[in-house]
């Protein structure tokens, strides 16, 4: 079969499904599918609030109809029913107790299961632990539909590799982890992804190897930062600067360059609760992982209270405290605040009774205050001085400004990210 037998659904236009649709929709006809009405409608109009695919090329994907090549965006399971491949990408968050909530899962295969085909293929994209996709998903579509699996329908599973903000790794760049319940499924899903794949694919063995591919490669992501974060702690209680002895060390053609800082976002802080889930479900206890895990989620206290040292060594008065805190999205030129690790050096600096300015131009208020409930502003005054300040997300807006002169003499910066210059700051990580 060739791609012009392809009808695809992505369901879930998020930071992983909205690029995805837009890169099929340039070869086949695609609905994309989002139960969030506004989402929908900014998206007909050209409007993506991630940032991540411009209005120009939006208008230039979007037709009129479901059957026609490009996208069609809708609210509607209807517009769905008749397409035969659908992709599933919505998001696979942890809880309160950092426990895996399939929740999100569960209730897109619900509403695939609902206008489920004989011969359709349902792919999931979504990061989760070994096993899900066949023993949590597939139940959810076989009790919804009425259909048989790997009779009457088949599945995949091809992780998400997308990187919010950046314009260089885009989907088509990324070589692309391919895998189907049959062998012929497999076949047929990495045909599908290849029609869109310049950098090519791989065929994992199966959609477990493909599963546990993907969470390993951020837990393996999240051990070696949480090592260069215990190197930083130790550095500075020698009082040798970190980012010198990881540059020195960089000199050698096999060493990881690894930086140390707060390890948010919906991916690497996430992910590896869900390969632990599924080991301790196993019997087995992963110390290594739990440990990089609890190492990475102090960071933010720890970074707090060594600003707060700084300060008390400096004399500067902690309490009342006028501090201008740059960024709170989980990563530099992207207004994603999903599981934004800032608000653990927020709420530990808040508790010290600091006055707290949360300065971000990446980020949307209302969304940070809906999550959070903390009020940010997303311009700054001209004329505004703070006692100290900190940086904590390397926005590009950043990066080009002298901060010293929103700053009094005497007050101190501080430099969570270490990319400003030497000569300004008081102290980094």
């Amino acid at each position: 079969m060739g791609q012009s037998s392809f009808c695809v659904s992505v369901i879930g236009l998020g930071y992983v499904g909205l690029p995805l649709a837009v890169e099929f929709g340039k070869y086949l006809p695609v609905v994309g599918f989002d139960i969030n009405k506004a989402r929908i409608s900014d998206l007909r109009q050209g409007i993506d609030h991630t940032l991540e695919i411009e209005k120009e090329l939006l208008d230039q994907v979007q037709v009129d109809k479901p059957s026609e090549k490009g996208i069609y965006f809708s609210t509607n399971t209807e517009d769905i029913a008749k397409c035969n491949i659908y992709i599933i990408t919505v998001p696979t968050p942890v809880d309160k107790n950092n426990r895996p909530d399939l929740g999100p899962l569960y209730k897109a295969s619900e509403t695939v299961g609902k206008v489920l085909k004989k011969g359709d293929i349902v792919v999931y994209e979504s990061t989760v632990y070994p096993g899900v996709t066949e023993e949590e998903c597939v139940p959810v579509l076989e009790k919804t539909s009425g259909l048989k699996f790997n009779t009457d329908f088949f599945c995949g599973y091809s992780p998400e590799r997308i990187n919010p903000g950046d314009k260089v790794h885009t989907i088509a760049n990324i070589r692309k982890i391919t895998s189907g319940s049959t062998p012929a499924t497999a076949d047929r899903v990495d045909e599908l992804y290849r029609t869109i794949i310049t950098a090519g694919t791989h065929k994992a063995a199966s959609i477990k190897v493909a599963e546990a591919a993907k969470v390993i490669e951020n837990a393996q992501r999240d051990i070696n930062i949480a090592f260069v974060n215990e190197l930083a702690k130790i550095f500075n209680r020698l009082n040798i600067d970190t980012h010198q002895v990881l540059e020195a060390s960089a000199t050698k053609w096999n060493f990881l360059p690894f930086k140390p800082g707060l390890v948010g976002g919906h991916c690497i802080g996430v992910d590896p609760y869900y390969l632990a889930q599924k080991a301790q479900e196993v019997g087995y206890h992963p110390e290594i992982i739990l440990a990089g895990r609890r190492l990475n989620d102090g960071m933010g206290a720890y970074v707090a209270n060594e600003i707060v040292k700084l300060m008390i060594r400096k004399d500067i008065p902690v309490k009342g405290a006028n501090m201008l805190l740059l960024g709170i999205t989980f990563k530099e030129n992207c207004p994603d605040v999903r599981n934004t690790r800032i608000v653990d050096i927020i709420r530990e600096l808040a508790s010290y009774e600091i006055d707290l300015t949360i300065y971000d131009p990446w980020a949307d208020e209302d969304d940070v205050k809906r999550q959070y409930g903390i009020t940010i502003i997303t311009r700054l005054p001209e004329d505004r001085i703070f006692d100290s300040m900190v940086l904590a997300v390397a926005h590009k807006d950043f990066l080009a400004t002298d901060w010293r002169k929103k700053v009094k003499t005497g007050g101190i910066i501080y430099d969570v990210k270490g990319c400003l210059n030497l000569s300004m700051v008081d102290a980094r990580l």
